[in-house]
């Protein structure tokens, strides 16, 4: 049996594979939807006045984006984070890594996440989730 730390880190990566374009796009942000509780609540900043989605107000655009031509080969992937656990609360802090191509230019970016986590009967879930990109002023440290 896994371990809570690596249950968790499995679902960081899974999380962070659903955001790739193609074919089964939709199918994998359709899946996502199973990682968070129902209530959940996911907040863009990226410098600008905080947007704060649902979990369906979330995913649904993300899927047309990924799924309708308009990204391609885009991928998403968690670069170094961290995970703290205690009895059924966790959190998971790191930097993330993000390119395709849009409009036949291509764009690449970093940023940070922070993803909560609740212990339910059903195993971990997603309870929050906060990003911010890097932008003028505010970069990741080179690793």
């Amino acid at each position: 049996m896994a371990s809570d730390r690596e249950e968790l880190e499995r679902l960081v990566a899974e999380f962070f594979g659903a955001f790739a374009s193609g074919p089964d796009a939709r199918a994998r942000l359709d899946g996502l939807r199973s990682m968070f509780v129902p209530s959940a609540v996911i907040v863009r900043t990226c410098g600008q006045e905080p947007v704060v989605y649902d979990v369906d107000g979330f995913i649904d655009p993300r899927a047309d984006l990924l799924s309708d031509g308009t990204l391609e080969d885009f991928t998403e992937w968690p670069l170094s984070g961290r995970t703290e656990v205690f009895g059924d609360v966790a959190h998971w802090f790191g930097g993330y890594g993000k390119s395709g191509r849009q409009n036949g230019m291509t764009t690449t970016g970093r940023g940070m996440k922070s993803i909560q986590f609740v212990r339910t009967g059903g195993g971990w879930k997603i309870s929050a989730a906060a990003w911010a990109d890097e932008r003028d002023g505010l970069r990741l440290p080179v690793e």
